[in-house]
């Protein structure tokens, strides 16, 4: 489809909204996450959540009753990271599903002599690349509350990391963004931060991040809307090469509350 159709259809879509003002209202007052932005960063955040929600499917599974609230919730939240990239920053994939708890999706691998083996781990989030993301709704319910956990950010930057293929840490980065310089900052950040907790250093940040550079670049970017000033504090480059990737800077949101 061409950018002026897509643009066309997506203007025509926005003219026909029926998201009520006291729903979005509502859905920013409740995310305290969302309280540094702008009444024009607040606009544009509205209409990315408003064409999320008619281009994307969100669903629910295993007998979640899933309401319009969370839905928007869920939209909101996912369509922060690309507030200044654009909504085709998620094209390729339709659904999110949304468990009411932990689940337990069953994963197949196969060892170096041939056997097959079979994983079942509980877990509240998950992304399948050019396939759906995944929630916990219990725990999609305390996300956004600026305490530097959030699952639906967390899966949505999974997202944006496979847009140039598997889950390594390294997203395309803009033009102007020097590889080796994100490359060199973020090992050393995760050297770092997995020398902390494999000492038993304790962290504000979810020991999570050292499970491997895919993960570390996810919870970093938890961290980065949800604590921004935490992060720039501790990783400050980091933070530096995030603001960069994103074209946002929450640190200064935070600062202007």
């Amino acid at each position: 489809m061409s950018w002026s159709i897509k643009h066309w259809r997506r203007q025509r879509v926005l003219r026909r909204s029926a998201l009520p003002e006291e729903a979005w209202r509502a859905t920013v007052s409740g995310l305290p996450l969302l309280h540094g932005l702008s009444e024009e960063d607040l606009a544009r955040l509205r209409e990315l959540a408003i064409l999320f929600l008619h281009e994307k499917e969100i669903v629910s599974a295993d007998g979640y009753s899933l309401s319009d609230d969370m839905r928007l919730k869920i939209a909101a939240q996912a369509c922060l990271p690309i507030l200044n990239l654009g909504l085709d920053y998620y094209a390729g994939w339709v659904s999110v599903i949304v468990y009411p708890d932990e689940f337990v999706p069953e994963h197949e691998s196969i060892d170096e002599a041939g056997v097959v083996h079979v994983m079942r781990d509980p877990m509240i989030g998950e992304s399948w690349e050019r396939g759906p993301v995944i929630l916990s709704g219990s725990d999609v319910a305390h996300s956004g509350a600026g305490d530097g956990v959030n699952v639906v950010i967390h899966e949505f930057a999974h997202k944006l990391d496979m847009l140039n293929g598997a889950p390594d840490g390294f997203p395309p980065l803009h033009t102007g963004m020097d590889r080796a310089s994100w490359t060199g900052d973020f090992a050393a950040a995760f050297d770092d931060f997995r020398s902390k907790t494999g000492s038993g250093v304790e962290t504000v940040i979810d020991p999570y991040a050292a499970e491997s550079p895919g993960e570390f670049f996810a919870v970093m970017s938890e961290v980065f809307f949800e604590i921004p000033l935490t992060l720039r504090l501790e990783y400050p480059a980091i933070y530096r090469q995030l603001a960069s990737f994103y074209r946002q800077d929450p640190a200064a949101r935070q600062n202007a509350i």
